[in-house]
């Protein structure tokens, strides 16, 4: 099982120093040293990367900023590196704006403080690491001069900022079918579609105390009291739901269990984040699989606001049981568009979310689609993390648990399709 190639581009450090004769007027009465300046990081023809800019008061440029940022970052998988191979460098922008960015009727008020242009080689950039640059630069911005050979001694902007790149290299599964269909998840290598796990879903209470050895089962209700308290209410809750995943002998090396019910808050038809609905994520016990233990627990709820969200929280398991376990991933995806449920160990840790994860960067991303349409997701999990099958199992069922949580977190006054509702849920003629 070989990864595939990924380089991961990175813009680290960032910091913006404003000379005192320039520093722009305040915005809405707020001054810029008390509210970051932010920047749009942009490479040929990929999505723009937003990030606020904390300011610096260093007096010289020879000491580094005292307060950084970094940015999420660019992933260039094999055909984005193709796409650059013909080419002598990418082009690397990063704009600098001071003002609100949000838009009014289609406007923004963020005004451009200025702007700096690298063209990056990345030749080589599978085999090593390579910093491009490290330390600060004037932010260059297009104005006409009365006289071309009048010298520029204004006080400019300057933006601190390290890029650099290092190879990434990536494991990519996809799902055969929708995970509530049992599908079999395939191993992705450029043209290659390889079987390597298949997934059994069940809707079903019974039948989950039936396939699980009964050390899950008994600790299981033990764990669904802790966290769900009193909760029955007759239609109005979905449970039960359990995903197992198998490797081509067909034994389980990995499984989602819905620990806690998804059910509407009082006076309401949706999952509130005040009662989220909650998975576990369980590996096998050692080399038997007789017995199970939590790996992570993921929460679901959904987002109120101007854009409908599906909110999630994961956490790894300690050995002081799922009620303290350690976050390292929570944000909000699209209900309509769907969007990427990505582990980053860097973006986690600027972020003030710790990690027990080996290693550092990318950990684990997977697609989930928007409510109501198709799911095929797409796993990426970075090579550093996975040392055998039975590891990337438990990313394969943590994908399946989010891309679930979309259905689970449907508002409770539209219906779901058979495959996710109980047996005794499924009328008959």
């Amino acid at each position: 099982m070989d990864p595939c190639p990924f380089v991961r581009l990175m813009v680290e450090s960032m910091a913006l120093k404003l000379p005192l004769a320039t520093k722009p007027a305040p915005v809405s009465g707020v001054h810029p040293s008390t509210t970051p300046c932010f920047c749009k990081i942009r490479i040929n023809t990929f999505p723009s990367e937003i990030a606020l800019l904390p300011l610096c008061s260093s007096p010289t440029d020879s000491a580094p900023p005292d307060t950084t940022t970094s940015s999420a970052g660019f992933h260039l998988d094999s055909a984005a590196l193709r796409r650059f191979s013909g080419k002598p460098a990418v082009t690397l922008r990063v704009s600098v704006y001071t003002g609100s960015m949000a838009r009014t009727c289609g406007l923004t008020g963020a005004k451009l403080l200025g702007r700096v242009v690298m063209s990056i080689d990345l030749n080589g950039a599978l085999s090593r690491s390579t910093t491009f640059h490290n330390g600060w630069l004037k932010l260059g911005k297009k104005k006409k001069k009365k006289n071309n050979n009048e010298p520029d001694n204004k006080p400019s902007a300057r933006l601190h900022l390290v890029i650099r790149s290092e190879p990434d290299p990536r494991f990519v599964f996809q799902f055969g079918g929708e995970p509530e269909c049992s599908p079999v998840v395939f191993q992705i290598q450029e043209n290659i579609r390889q079987p390597v796990f298949s997934c059994k879903f069940s809707a079903d209470r019974n039948s989950r105390s039936r396939s699980l050895p009964s050390d899950f089962t008994n600790n299981h209700s033990k764990w669904r009291r802790t966290f769900s308290g009193v909760r029955e209410r007759n239609g109005r809750e979905r449970k039960g739901w359990m995903i197992m995943i198998h490797d081509l002998s067909g034994s389980p090396v990995a499984a989602a269990s819905m620990i806690t019910p998804f059910v509407p808050s009082p006076g309401s038809d949706r999952v509130s984040r005040s009662n989220p609905g909650a998975w576990l994520i369980l590996r096998p016990n050692g080399a038997s699989v007789s017995s199970w233990k939590p790996w992570g627990r993921l929460e679901a709820w959904r987002e109120r606001g101007p854009i409908d969200g599906l909110g999630y929280k994961f956490e790894l398991v300690t050995e002081n049981g799922p009620s303290n376990g350690i976050p390292i991933a929570e944000a909000t995806l699209n209900v309509k568009k769907g969007g990427q449920f990505c582990i980053d160990y860097k973006v986690m840790k600027d972020s003030g979310l710790g990690s027990r994860l080996p290693g550092e960067g990318f950990v684990m991303g997977s697609t989930v689609e928007g409510e109501g349409k198709v799911s095929k997701p797409v796993v990426q999990v970075g090579a550093q993390h996975v040392t055998c099958m039975a590891d990337a199992a438990l990313f394969i069922a943590l994908s399946a648990a989010i891309d679930l949580s979309m259905d689970a977190c449907q508002l409770f006054s539209h219906k779901l399709r058979k495959e996710l509702c109980h047996e005794e849920q499924v009328s008959f003629p």
